[in-house]
């Protein structure tokens, strides 16, 4: 069946790799959006215009240019990895990144029998990845729907949208998730520059949120 419709099964591995199925524990993680979710947030717009800010501006992007970089022969994945953790704005910013990056690193090793580091998110997707035969802009926009649709399940159980409602969000940042995954597959590390100051500061709040469903 591979051969006759030549499906590249590394797609399919990707994927596995960047489901909700995958156990980086990403469930447990809202990127600071229980902030602004317990401060009034309640519509399908709003969390819309939310994340597209955060794939434009916050992470979304830092994470991208990071993941095309590590995605890089030759690339020094330690290097990377300390901008990666440098970059985290906030305590929870940084475990949320380190703490699933750690949780994919050993579950890809135990599936492949690679050694993988323990490193921030992108930068161990991009390590593990590295060996895939997939167009780095297709990595990059996998990883970058996998984040989005998380956020979109964050908002789906807490806000509460209906699970219609939350995939016609999820589809809204289609356009959003590729533009993005196009421009940060040529990008420098020099032109990571996140301006998403909303979603940092919901993050830094979220530390002392007296009632926290998430860890972030």
């Amino acid at each position: 069946m591979e051969e006759r419709w030549g499906m590249n099964t590394d797609l399919l591995t990707l994927i596995q790799w960047l489901s909700p199925a995958f156990p980086t524990g990403g469930f447990a993680y809202s990127h600071g959006m229980e902030t602004v979710i317990a401060g009034g947030m309640r519509s399908g717009p709003e969390v819309a215009a939310w994340i597209a800010d955060v794939l434009r501006f916050g992470a979304g992007q830092g994470d991208a240019v990071l993941l095309a970089h590590a995605l890089r022969a030759g690339a020094d994945h330690a290097a990377l990895d300390d901008l990666a953790r440098a970059m985290a704005v906030s305590q929870e910013r940084l475990s949320e990144t380190v703490e699933q990056g750690t949780a994919f690193a050993r579950t890809v090793a135990a599936l492949t029998g690679r050694e993988l580091a323990a490193r921030a998110l992108p930068v161990a997707v991009g390590e593990a990845a590295a060996g895939l035969a997939l167009a780095p802009v297709a990595v990059l926009g996998v990883y970058l729907h996998g984040f989005a649709a998380n956020l979109v399940s964050v908002a789906t159980r807490f806000v509460p949208l209906g699970q219609t409602e939350g995939q016609g969000v999820l589809a809204q940042l289609h356009p959003v998730i590729a533009g993005v995954a196009d421009w940060a597959v040529t990008a420098t590390l020099d032109d990571i520059g996140t301006s998403a100051l909303g979603a940092d500061m919901a993050a830094m709040r979220h530390e002392t949120l007296d009632v926290r469903i998430f860890k972030t």
